[in-house]
């Protein structure tokens, strides 16, 4: 396996990270900046307001885009099991 092929590899599976792990990071980012406006439009300076809804954010963007990270991940690791023996040679 030359170091081409090991940096390509790796460089995949740092998108596909990136592609899983993004719904839920603007999910959760967007709640926030919302509650970050509202706290400061109405002074309200708790700190704990923040951390249920990015919760409930993060929990709904999972389970309604849970079916497509599941088999986005399927089809990666799919790929990575069919390509082994041609990578080994």
């Amino acid at each position: 396996m030359s170091p081409d092929m090991v940096i390509s590899i790796g460089q995949k599976a740092l998108e596909m990270a990136m592609l899983l792990a993004m719904p839920v990071l603007l999910a959760t980012f967007i709640v926030g900046l919302v509650i970050s406006v509202f706290q400061a439009a109405t002074q309200i300076q708790e700190m704990t307001l923040a951390y249920i809804p990015k919760i409930v954010a993060a929990m709904l963007t999972v389970f309604l885009l849970g079916g497509w990270m599941m088999g986005k991940l399927v089809d990666f690791s799919r790929e990575i099991f069919i390509n082994i023996p041609l990578w080994i040679r």
